[in-house]
């Protein structure tokens, strides 16, 4: 189970890394970011049509264990 609280605080710290113009923030993540998951093997090419991306073995066992860090209950 995750934290709930601690995932609007982990989005909003992201939202806050990658503001513009003094408090702007795109609402998806920064393209840059995407493609080194990509470029790691952790993700799928982001620079498809598909609004969504697949994480690939690694890229998921990775991605649950931050999770359960970061936001473990």
């Amino acid at each position: 189970m995750h934290d709930p609280k601690k995932i609007e605080e982990a989005v909003l710290a992201l939202l806050g890394a990658f503001e513009f113009e003094n408090g702007r923030a795109w609402k998806r993540f920064d393209f840059d970011v995407m493609q080194s998951l990509a470029d790691q093997g952790l993700i799928s090419d982001p620079r498809g049509k598909s609004e969504s991306v697949r994480l690939t073995s690694e890229g998921l066992a990775r991605a649950k264990v931050l999770a359960d860090r970061l936001f473990g209950t």
